[in-house]
């Protein structure tokens, strides 16, 4: 009997925050979330056991940090590489939610043992153990809480890694009001670029970055750079995608009740990352993201529960060539 083959591991790094969703001074209900998060999440439970997923992060040493934790692990997702900080704590954000399902967020995040990662002495332990990982995943949001010299640590690492054949796979989720400036927000961005196998962006977002007018002209800007593939998300439009041939355009099925918006990019790029891990074409790729999307808009808060999630496990599971 031949051997079986290796199971792939994904690293994720970011920051996790507790969530609050209600109205002011009325209910609120609380849990977690931040957008690496719901990518982990979402992907580990669309890929066990096949696939490891790793977090990667700074969490504090109080019950909430705790209860988070124990919860990730509790959905699969690996924790060996979330380092405790005992003299912080986690970041919080409040959801408001509109008549239409769009949201808006207050942050109390300044100071959370995220911000600090790179600054935890067991980091370099982790940051040497991700050599022997398949794919790393970060976000915009990934790099804009960091301090500015460990933003440029962080994209070292990566470009080192990229160098030695490990997989970049980048979401640009532009927030302004986490960078000091678009200017620091373009020039961060744009260094992790050359390192980036894969990049999702969303075009609402790079419209604020860049002013692109159109998915093509970001898609034109993006192939510029040498980017190998690109996924450019349209929200109710679905998606576009490019790997440097033809570009196609991949539209979702039609959602009637809306609820809330929240991690619906997060989980779009979880389901997309499974089937592109699993070697499925760009197109079948794009579905899958767009129908993970659909199904997270129609609850509220950033994560479903596990008996919401469409069926698309066994429709990964018969799949066994690997792409990275």
């Amino acid at each position: 009997m031949g051997a079986q083959p290796r199971t792939k591991r994904v690293a994720v790094i970011g920051e996790c925050l507790i969530e609050l969703n209600g109205t002011p001074f009325g209910t609120l209900h609380q849990t977690f979330g931040g957008d690496s998060l719901n990518t982990a999440l979402y992907l580990a439970r669309l890929t066990r056991p096949t696939l490891e997923v790793q977090y990667v992060t700074a969490v504090g040493e109080d019950p909430l940090s705790e209860g988070m934790v124990q919860r990730w692990q509790a959905e699969s997702i690996s924790t060996r590489w979330v380092l405790r900080d005992p003299s912080r704590l986690p970041g919080l954000y409040w959801i408001q939610v509109d008549a239409s399902g769009e949201r808006s967020f207050l942050y109390w995040r300044g100071e959370s043992a995220a911000r600090y990662l790179l600054r935890h002495p067991d980091f370099e332990r982790v940051a040497a153990n991700l050599a022997q990982i398949d794919l790393i995943y970060l976000s915009g949001i990934s790099l804009a809480i960091l301090l500015e010299e460990d933003r440029a640590k962080l994209t070292t690492l990566l470009t080192r890694l990229a160098a030695r054949g490990v997989a970049i796979a980048f979401d640009t989720n532009y927030r302004p009001a986490l960078w000091p400036s678009v200017e620091t927000a373009r020039a961060a961005i744009h260094a992790l670029t050359p390192a980036t196998r894969l990049m999702f962006v969303t075009l609402e977002d790079e419209q604020r970055l860049w002013g692109d007018a159109s998915p093509e002209e970001t898609l034109k800007r993006l192939r510029a750079a040498s980017v190998p593939s690109i996924v450019i998300k349209l929200g109710a439009a679905g998606c576009l995608y490019s790997d440097g041939g033809t570009a196609i355009r991949v539209a979702p099925s039609p959602v009637a009740n809306v609820v809330d918006t929240t991690a619906a990019g997060d989980a779009f790029n979880a389901a997309f990352l499974a089937a592109w891990l699993a070697g499925r074409s760009p197109k079948d790729c794009c579905q899958l993201g767009n129908s993970l999307a659909g199904a997270v808009i129609q609850h509220r808060g950033a994560i479903i529960p596990a008996t919401a999630m469409p069926a698309l496990s066994e429709w990964l599971g018969s799949v066994t060539k690997h792409r990275v």
